[in-house]
């Protein structure tokens, strides 16, 4: 594997930390950072492989229905793993309540167009578009799903919310077997941009 995923991987590690880290998270604006950062992401994935990116982009109505139907099954997924996370842990409802509490005071409809369609897609074309073909290289297939998937997670740590982290290690177990499956970015840009708005503006779970 070459240099060029580690330089993004790392990359990505440290925009990440700094919009999510207490010691500077509260010193920029998420919904001004978090844009910049998914548009750098994204220049860096086409400066490295705008061939295979492009290249593993079918318009498909199938694909496309895939991707919101997908999006609405884990809608589902969250939906059940908040309500047993209540029960089980008393942390769960504050550290989910703390993920919406970044949007209060904000545009609504700003927010949801940035989601769907920047940070959504954004996060597809790096993580899986590039991301995950680099690592397919070398990694066993499927085993390239589980390190993806463990890779975006622990890009959230530096929050320090379990919540988020478990719920980054989710959809990263479900967007990278999707794409693994299906072969078509499209399909989980549909997926992710939908499930954003969905679970973050328009039917929040919490």
């Amino acid at each position: 594997m070459s240099k060029r995923p580690i330089i993004a991987i790392v990359t990505a590690f440290v925009l990440w930390f700094v919009m999510f880290a207490p010691i500077t998270a509260t010193k920029f604006d998420f919904w001004i950072t978090m844009p910049i950062s998914a548009a750098l992401l994204t220049i860096l994935s086409f400066l490295f492989a705008k061939l295979l990116i492009i290249g593993n982009i079918h318009f498909s109505w199938k694909d496309i229905a895939l991707g919101v139907v997908s999006a609405a099954v884990l809608w589902g997924v969250f939906w059940l793993g908040n309500y047993f996370s209540n029960l089980l842990f008393d942390f769960a409802q504050g550290q989910v309540a703390s993920v919406y509490d970044i949007k209060n005071g904000e545009n609504q409809l700003f927010i949801s167009l940035a989601l769907l369609l920047l940070i959504g897609p954004a996060e597809e074309i790096f993580w899986h578009g590039f991301v995950q073909n680099e690592l397919s290289k070398k990694i066993p297939s499927p085993w390239v799903i589980v390190i993806t998937a463990l890779i975006y997670s622990a890009v959230h740590i530096p929050s320090l919310n379990f919540m988020l982290i478990m719920a980054a290690l989710v959809c990263g177990l479900f967007w990278s077997a999707l794409y693994y499956y299906n072969r078509n970015l499209l399909t989980v840009i549909v997926s992710h941009a939908l499930w954003d708005v969905s679970v973050f503006i328009l039917f929040p779970i919490s």
